[in-house]
């Protein structure tokens, strides 16, 4: 049977990123999730149904996932699913992303709580669901996985990053300067050498 790559992308991001990984699996079909919800209820199940087609086909299913990508696979029951996992930049603590945005923002939980959604001046919508969700389902992830961070990271800390690390036994690799988004061409050189040393 064959082998596959299934790349989840981040916000704004496309499925279409998954082409960049092509030459790096030239053994296996290389898939972008174009995934039309944005929760992590919803979106987990967007993710869990594709790879349930996938197996079908697939003899193994490699993930790739970036930032909130990353986020959603862990609330998609993959752990007997897929064979390895790559995460970029993942945001591993949405509960404490969310309580930042918060401070930002000058809102309380008791106002969040009122509200149930409040819209904020830098562009994220503050949602108490989506927060009472995090905070009720812990994510459970036992999938051998490799993460890439760069310590120039503005939304993701390298300490959740370590906690998470060490808590799923996953390897992480810091890329000194690098960025949240991994775009520039010295930034891709060193996300494809990361790859290339955890085939």
């Amino acid at each position: 049977m064959n082998k596959v790559v299934l790349y989840i992308h981040g916000k704004n991001g496309s499925p279409d990123e998954s082409e960049h990984y092509r030459t790096l699996f030239r053994d296996y079909d290389v898939i972008g999730l174009d995934y039309k919800t944005f929760t992590p209820w919803d979106t987990g199940k967007e993710i869990h149904s594709k790879v349930e087609i996938l197996k079908e086909e697939y003899s193994e299913i490699i993930l790739i996932a970036n930032s909130i990508g990353a986020f959603f696979c862990l609330h998609a029951d993959l752990n007997s699913q897929i064979s390895k996992a790559y995460f970029i930049s993942p945001l591993v603590d949405m509960e404490g992303l969310i309580c930042k945005m918060m401070s930002w923002a000058n809102v309380t939980e008791a106002q969040l709580e009122k509200e149930k959604i409040i819209h904020t001046d830098f562009g994220e919508e503050l949602s108490w669901d989506y927060l009472c969700y995090v905070r009720e389902h812990s994510e459970k992830w036992s999938v051998p996985t490799h993460i890439l961070y760069g310590s120039k990271d503005n939304i993701v800390s390298e300490e959740s990053l370590k906690a998470f690390s060490k808590q799923t036994s996953a390897s992480l690799t810091v890329m000194r300067n690098g960025e949240h988004w991994f775009h520039t061409e010295e930034q891709m050189k060193f996300l494809d050498d990361w790859i290339r040393g955890h085939s």
